[in-house]
């Protein structure tokens, strides 16, 4: 089949992804030199708003301007980080995972100003995120420490540090790695310290499905292991069937030996009720690793819980 001339790319507007687009256009040069790469940005409903995520439909907000250039044809590929992308509901009908990239850093960074350890923080330091995530952790392993609202692209919520509105941030590695921001990063934080995310650390390459030229072209980026381990998670989320207010973490892993193990957790936001499962694939394929996680989690009472929480 022969390769596309010209590839746009449309991606969100903000300088975290416009770096991941580099990224992608610098491997696609590497393995296809001859096709052409052009960037088509957008700002989605979820960088323009400040508030509760819930109130525009939680986690699509960061997605739905993208696949509307997607299906449009004003773009041929859309890159998201997978953690963005809901698992609830399927992808728009006409689109695809073409690929997913090779996965970076997993964990969560903390920064203080004053150079403290996330132990050695004393009580009442204001913690500066928006994550339901890392709100329940903390609570569950650092009560004394207070949360508080802030959303924003990174560079803004380090502004916002500067500024005193926050004593400290968690942030995603990945993301400041690929702001080449690692310099103001404290403490990178352990996964038992911080479950990360489901779809931590790794980009999705989306197409239209009809677009044939274009999704064989990107396929030769994914990562298998990457593949593995996204359908795994993304699976354990949509039978999970959790909303953007559910504290729910976890990640699957590949083994050098090729096994692939998913490691999941669903908490109260209070943190004071942590639902834990950790299985092994064997023979099971990734999409069915995920599932019987789920499963087993909805055995320990996660729908009760996550119904439980308002959205």
């Amino acid at each position: 089949m022969s390769a596309p001339e010209l590839i746009r790319i449309v991606s969100r507007s903000s300088p975290m992804a416009l770096a991941q687009v580099e990224r992608v256009r610098a491997e696609l040069a590497a393995l296809h030199p001859g096709i052409r790469t052009e960037v088509v940005p957008v700002t989605t409903s979820g960088d323009r708003w400040m508030g509760d995520l819930a109130k525009l439909g939680g986690k699509g907000a960061f997605t739905k301007e993208v696949d509307a250039a997607l299906l449009a044809g004003e773009a041929d590929l859309a890159v998201h980080c997978v953690k963005d992308v809901p698992a609830d509901r399927p992808l728009p009908a006409g689109t695809t995972f073409a690929a997913f990239l090779k996965r970076d850093d997993i964990r969560d960074a903390l920064i203080h100003p004053g150079g403290l350890t996330l132990d050695e923080l004393p009580a009442g330091t204001r913690i500066g995120t928006s994550s339901v995530r890392r709100i329940a952790q903390l609570a569950a392993s650092h009560p004394a420490l207070e949360c508080v609202p802030m959303r924003g692209n990174a560079g803004r919520r380090m502004e916002k540090l500067a500024a005193g509105d926050a004593d400290a941030l968690l942030l995603a590695v990945s993301g400041l790695e690929r702001i080449d921001r690692m310099d103001v990063v404290t403490e990178v934080l352990s996964v038992e310290t911080m479950c990360p995310p489901i779809g931590a650390g790794i980009l999705a390459l989306q197409c239209r499905e009809e677009d044939t030229e274009t999704i064989d072209a990107v396929t030769g980026l994914g990562d298998p292991e990457a593949w593995r381990e996204a359908t795994a998670e993304r699976m354990f989320l949509h039978v999970l069937q959790g909303h953007c207010n559910s504290p729910i973490a976890g990640y699957a892993r590949c083994e050098r030996g090729g096994d692939l193990s998913l490691r999941a957790r669903v908490f109260t936001p209070d943190g004071k009720t942590v639902l834990n499962a950790h299985e092994w694939a064997g023979p099971l394929d990734p999409a069915t690793l995920g599932t019987s996680v789920a499963v087993t989690l909805l055995r320990q009472g996660a729908r009760e819980l996550i119904d439980s929480i308002a959205h």
